[in-house]
């Protein structure tokens, strides 16, 4: 589920409005793939949701295609423990000079509603510049460009000089019963990799202009903590000082002046030093500055004003629900309040609780919903982004990769505590029309275009001969 691309948009939403009109090139044209139209119109046409889809039969045609294109049968398996629910691996196979790389995109789409649409959701429509129909931002775009680029490096006779593994997975929408948690918890050597590349980033476009492309390299924990004061109530006429309503109102009062401490990790460092250098004046000056090992409080301050720029700093704890009362004419027993964090991925939720409880104070009693699943930061390797880095200037002259920590979470999660580094890559989409999810879900015919052989460029950098990656510029088609 694409939970994190809004966070992500929002940091590019702010720096579309501060980034320097610098001068670009033209970016070359790039030639439609009429093979990956085809693949991901058959895609969007298969309903996969949870309610009444099919993975598996998603899963079944594209390795009917990958076959039918030559990969050996014995390299490519539907499997799952759910007959409904089939995730396709498929394995290309190299020298075994190095571990694999992992190409990740889940096929399964949130719920659409015939009645909620202007068309119908499963049917595959090209209008006015733009392909409709669920699923063609999150996240069949990228498994068809995944299938289709794969079919044509086999016909170039690309020979890749470690293993490429396609997984096209279930139950990222739905739950981690299946998908990428079961193919780890199961049939880890069938995905183990080096490092994957999958959704979570990709490129912004701001009133026609292309600001910036993305890479997502983070995310932060998720957990709730239900905060609660209790009292024996009475009538109303006889108030006393242990009204729980007031003694809560009192901690989340506390709650909203506490912040947590500033920590950067490798890739918000790396997001504030490269964003720095796109900006001007103070912001820029700011952004530098919170990057020393002793940030100044006026640049940490200044910059926690943007609501995005705080949360990439530190943790996050905020009330999003508050219950209390019975009555109107009786005192509560009973108020409470739900609040949210968004723990950085090396801070310790226990260590958060522990604040929290002592920020709000005794009368209050925590309890904690569910478990965290912190994941560590993916190192910033050095071939990967030079390649980004290599790839977006081939094709987007002048636009700057940015390293993202996201605020909510993927299956990048998954991976990350398996030990395999997440890269999120992504489309290019304009930040005030975000459909994931919602009504009318549409990419640009040219974006995904651009998409598909953007990824097929980077791929091919990536597991190339040694030698022959990330060089300066890269041919058209």
């Amino acid at each position: 589920m694409l939970r994190l691309l809004a966070a992500s948009l929002l940091a590019v939403t702010l720096l579309g409005q501060t980034v320097s009109p610098l001068p670009r090139k033209p970016a070359p044209p790039v030639t439609p793939n009429p093979l990956a139209r085809d693949i991901f119109k058959e895609l969007v046409e298969i309903n996969t949701t949870e309610s009444s889809g099919s993975t598996t039969k998603a899963a079944e045609a594209m390795a009917a295609r990958l076959r039918a294109a030559g990969f050996p049968a014995s390299d490519v398996q539907v499997i799952g423990p759910n007959p409904r629910k089939g995730n396709l691996v498929l394995r290309v196979r190299g020298p075994g000079a190095g571990k694999p790389i992992l190409l990740l995109a889940h096929t399964d789409v949130v719920e659409a509603r015939r009645e909620d649409w202007s068309m119908d959701p499963f049917t595959f429509v090209e209008r006015d510049g733009y392909f409709y129909g669920r699923g063609t931002t999150d996240m069949k775009d990228m498994a068809a460009a995944w299938v289709a680029n794969l079919v044509r490096l086999r016909r170039e006779g690309f020979a890749p000089s470690r293993d490429l593994i396609l997984a096209l997975t279930a139950d990222e929408e739905g739950g981690d019963s299946n998908g990428v948690a079961w193919l780890l918890a199961s049939h880890r050597h069938l995905v183990d990799a080096d490092y994957c590349l999958t959704e979570g980033g990709g490129g912004e476009i701001q009133n026609g202009r292309y600001l910036v492309y993305n890479v997502g390299g983070a995310e932060k924990v998720y957990l709730d903590f239900w905060l609660e004061v209790k009292d024996k109530g009475g009538h109303s006429s006889l108030p006393t000082k242990d009204n729980p309503i007031h003694l809560l109102s009192d901690g989340l009062a506390r709650l909203g002046r506490f912040e947590f401490p500033v920590r950067l990790n490798e890739v918000t460092r790396g997001f504030f030093e490269r964003t720095s250098r796109l900006q001007k004046g103070q912001l820029a000056a700011d952004m530098k500055a919170v990057t020393a090992p002793k940030p100044g409080i006026d640049a940490v301050r200044r910059l926690a004003e943007s609501p995005y720029y705080n949360a990439l700093m530190r943790t996050t704890c905020v009330a999003t629900r508050l219950e209390g009362g019975h009555a109107d004419n009786a005192l509560p027993q009973v108020a409470r309040a739900l609040v949210n964090c968004r723990i950085l991925p090396d801070d310790s939720p226990a260590e958060v609780k522990e604040t929290l409880a002592r920020v709000v104070g005794t009368r209050i009693t925590l309890t904690q919903v569910g478990q965290p699943e912190p994941s560590p930061p993916s190192p910033l390797k050095a071939e990967v982004m030079r390649a980004l880095d290599a790839t977006v200037e081939a094709m987007w002259p002048g636009v700057p990769v940015v390293p993202v920590m996201t605020t909510g979470a993927s299956d990048g999660r998954l991976l990350r505590n398996a030990g395999i580094p997440t890269y999120g890559l992504g489309l290019w989409e304009d930040i005030n029309d975000i459909r994931a999810h919602g009504r009318d879900e549409r990419i640009g015919v040219k974006q995904f275009d651009e998409e598909v052989e953007f990824l097929y460029r980077l791929v091919k950098m990536l597991a190339g001969p040694q030698g022959t990656r990330a060089p300066s510029r890269l041919p058209g088609n």
